[in-house]
């Protein structure tokens, strides 16, 4: 079954923007992926970096820096999407895994070298990554994308020209369960002036989000900051 016309706007194919190291996308991306597998949706799969849209004045823009993070993970995506969608898709789904649910540090380059190849590609593709320089015009561009359109970080899917911001969840939903969350997503499709709606979150839910993203917490090697929905971080 493919993605249908919601209103006028074509739910087969969506951009969805990542980053690597945000929880929330990642949990997001293992939804979208199980929708994939079961209505033929097209994924292209995009950036956006937590690094430059949260960083401080003074600081040095991601580009600037020749190892940054996020925003270099993001760099290697740019040169495999070069060759193919399905291998940027691999290595977001095996670097995402490796930090959100193995607790790996992702964002040292000898652990990036490992994970590409283990994904059955050449690990030199994170030395070509950071040889290149039209790999920083790729992400930038794509992040600029989504501030453009308002948005301030990920999930962010794009159907067309419109934007929407999540979902954003902590157990993504699987099979049937996973078919009606997309349904209710591409229904805000219909509904250009609907911005927004908000579950609160008890002090339960922080313990139960808290365990979920106890990998990521304990990987990183920058202080996170959570600004209403969305996981950023400073790196000094």
């Amino acid at each position: 079954m493919m993605g249908a016309m919601t209103d006028t706007v074509d739910t087969s194919v969506v951009d969805f923007h990542f980053d690597v190291l945000c929880p929330w996308a990642y949990q997001t991306s293992k939804w979208i992926r199980d929708v994939r597998a079961q209505n033929g949706l097209e994924i292209n799969w995009r950036f956006f970096s937590l690094e430059e849209i949260n960083r401080f004045e003074g600081k040095k823009h991601p580009w600037e820096r020749p190892w940054s993070y996020g925003w270099s993970l993001m760099r290697i995506g740019a040169v495999l999407r070069r060759q193919s969608m399905d291998h940027l898709d691999a290595w977001y789904e095996r670097s995402g895994r490796a930090l959100h649910e193995e607790g790996l540090r992702v964002h040292d380059p000898d652990v990036a070298r490992v994970l590409v190849g283990e994904i059955g590609l050449d690990p030199a593709t994170v030395d070509e990554a950071i040889e290149d320089a039209s790999t920083h015009d790729e992400v930038r561009a794509e992040h600029d994308r989504v501030v453009a359109a308002g948005g301030f970080g990920v999930p962010t899917l794009f159907f067309g020209d419109q934007a929407l911001f999540g979902p954003v969840l902590i157990d993504p939903p699987t099979g049937a369960e996973a078919l009606r969350l997309w349904t209710a997503v591409t229904a805000w499709l219909e509904f250009p002036h609907l911005y927004e709606i908000q579950r609160p979150k008890s002090r339960r839910d922080e313990q139960v989000i808290a365990d979920v993203f106890r990998p990521y917490i304990e990987a990183r090697d920058w202080v996170s900051i959570n600004r209403g929905e969305v996981i950023t971080f400073d790196r000094s």
